[in-house]
């Protein structure tokens, strides 16, 4: 097959196929391809690495958006009310759910968590729909290194008379995110972790 009919075929597969594990190697190589990248890169969380991960040249990719949408919609409980995540890296992710839940008709709300109090008006930590006190609400993350930053978004949500109990990233890069979130008695669901990543990487650079 051409690359021309490959990559027709496999654009044709983002929205017409229901085979969960299609869209999940499709998603692999678009983090391979468009958001993994080796070298000396400094990290968020002041920690040096010999790799990097810009998820949103995944999340914010068309068809990497629907994927998402699409993947994680699928491993959320059954009774969350509610996706939140903290701004940038959850944004796209959140909308992403959000949208495909609608079009799913089993229509989720996005919330997104600002990482300072809104200077005016309510001067809000969370935007929003408002929700019912004890909602159940799944925090989304993009990439988990050390944890930290979703859970920030779990401690406002909380704050904010909210039930969370489970997060969902899309990379774990294995550096203490997922030991953090059982500490704090928290599941954590992923759909990749930093070794498939580098595997799959490897595969289509060879």
């Amino acid at each position: 097959m051409s690359n021309k009919a490959e990559k027709s075929t496999r654009q044709g597969l983002w929205t017409t196929t229901n085979d969960m594990n299609i869209l999940r190697d499709n998603l692999l190589d678009l983090f391979c391809q468009l958001a993994y990248q080796e070298g000396y890169f400094v990290l968020s969380s002041g920690q040096k690495s010999s790799y990097y991960i810009n998820g949103k040249q995944v999340t914010l990719h068309p068809e990497g958006a629907l994927t998402i949408g699409r993947l994680l919609l699928s491993l959320l409980p059954t009774d969350t009310e509610a996706v939140a995540g903290l701004t940038l890296g959850a944004d796209p992710i959140v909308t992403s759910v959000s949208v495909v839940s609608a079009l799913e008709n089993r229509p989720i709300p996005g919330l997104i968590i600002r990482k300072e109090a809104k200077g005016h008006g309510t001067k809000a930590y969370i935007e929003g729909p408002s929700l019912t006190p004890g909602a159940k609400v799944v925090v989304l993350e993009d990439v988990v290194t050390t944890g930290q930053s979703a859970m920030k978004a779990v401690n406002r949500l909380r704050d904010a008379a909210y039930t969370v109990d489970t997060i969902i990233s899309l990379i774990d890069r294995q550096q203490g995110g997922a030991e953090l979130y059982q500490s704090q008695g928290l599941n954590f669901v992923v759909l990749f972790d930093i070794e498939e990543i580098k595997q799959r990487y490897g595969k289509l650079g060879s």
